[in-house]
């Protein structure tokens, strides 16, 4: 699984939305690496951020 795939599993798979550092903390993933997914994967429109820094699976 790449970054995005794990990225998208972790927000799939809280029932809540989520902060970047800690999903990189539930996937053990660098926070930078996280970030970067979060944006490719905001522009795909595949998470939304339903608050400021904060991040779900719609």
């Amino acid at each position: 699984m790449d970054t995005k795939e794990t990225v998208l599993k972790v927000l799939e798979d809280s029932p809540e939305p989520l902060k970047a550092g800690d999903i990189a903390q539930k996937a053990g993933l660098d926070k930078k690496e996280v970030d970067k997914a979060i944006k490719d994967l905001k522009k795909e429109e595949k998470i939304i951020s339903p608050k400021r820094c904060f991040y779900s699976a719609p």
